[in-house]
């Protein structure tokens, strides 16, 4: 059974929704057993109210937790026994095998960053999403691709952009178990010599390497889905990912606006309706659940903020499944083809 630490208390949602979705798992047959670390009793009033399955949920008790508005460094400094905290030292310890927390983003890196170690080979961590594409992806047919660094380091050199490349590609099969997933460094050109020098460099390294590096991709290629994986910085990649999210955002604005005001709108919206939902499910990250943050020994998973229960339950079954497939092994197996171990040292 795989045991998975939850940070309860820190998403928007408040405990509630986390609570709720870790039940929710707990009635499925899956071999999964979740530590719900925060206030217990707040957790324990959320549980009287729902259906669990007492033997996959474990309450762990934490004294505060780091609120969205908060500095992080200075929250986990001054609440060294907060919900974040204390879920990664039950990793830390083995008492759990990931971490998986929709709070503050920057407080659940620097949690990691507390409390693992960096894998071998890799100097910087990255936090990886999926997001929507017109090309479906593995024997699945997911209709998503993942792209990193999307905000946990901001300015990168070449061996950084090479060890996202592997920590993708293999993110990609164990979760969305694409074989030699297609792998492509973000750029203003699909020419090796163009980007900033650190692209070039990376470029120059992936060609002829174990991963399936297919070369560069522009911004106009990424919802086409040409490739699987999306290496860019975290400051490039932060900046793509709210203009895909305010996109689809925008188009629905505008489509539930004119059809409150014309009725041949409301007729074309009317056909074009299975298109509608579709786009919707596509941008709901309640579909999956969280995004990895690759680079420490331990597998930890970053929940949308806005989590739901279904969000959270979604979360919880990534990581497990991230644990079983062996991520962390399949990324050190990746460094030492590469010989990024070396190069760190």
């Amino acid at each position: 059974m795989i045991t998975v630490a939850l940070d309860a208390m820190g998403g928007d949602r408040g405990v509630a929704a986390t609570v709720e979705g870790a039940a929710k798992l707990s009635r499925e047959e899956v071999d999964i057993r979740v530590l719900l670390v925060g206030d217990v009793p707040q957790m324990s009033r959320v549980l009287a109210e729902l259906r669990y399955d007492p033997t996959r949920l474990v309450l762990v008790d934490a004294e505060g937790y780091v609120r969205m508005h908060d500095k992080p460094r200075d929250a986990l400094d001054a609440n060294p026994k907060c919900s974040v905290l204390e879920a990664a030292r039950l990793v830390q310890r083995g008492e759990a095998q990931a971490l998986v927390s929709s709070g503050h983003t920057g407080a659940a890196i620097l949690a990691a960053a507390d409390c693992f170690p960096m894998m071998p080979g890799i100097r910087r961590a990255a936090l990886a999403s999926v997001y929507p594409t017109e090309a479906r992806h593995g024997p699945k047919g997911d209709p998503f691709a993942l792209i990193l660094d999307i905000g946990a380091t901001l300015a990168v050199g070449p061996a950084d952009l090479v060890g996202f490349a592997l920590m993708g590609s293999a993110y990609s099969e164990v979760i969305s178990e694409i074989r030699a997933p297609k792998v492509a460094l973000l750029s203003n050109g699909t020419e090796p010599t163009k980007g900033t020098p650190a692209i070039v460099d990376a470029h120059r390294r992936l060609l002829g390497g174990p991963l399936n590096f297919v070369g560069n991709v522009e911004g106009l290629d990424i919802p086409r889905g040409i490739v699987d994986v999306i290496v860019c910085d975290g400051f490039l990649g932060n900046v793509v990912l709210k203009m895909l999210e305010g996109v689809s955002e925008v188009f629905m604005e505008i489509a539930r606006e004119a059809s409150s005001r014309s009725l041949q709108w409301r007729i074309g919206l009317s056909m074009l309706g299975g298109g509608l939902k579709e786009l919707r499910r596509l941008t709901d990250f309640n579909v999956y659940g969280g995004a990895p943050l690759l680079g420490f020994e331990e597998v930890v998973i970053k929940a949308h903020g806005r989590s739901s229960p279904r969000a959270i339950r979604n979360a919880l079954k990534v990581a497990a499944k991230a644990v079983r497939g062996d991520l962390i092994g399949r990324i050190r197996d990746g460094v030492a083809a590469l010989h990024l171990d070396q190069e760190a040292s």
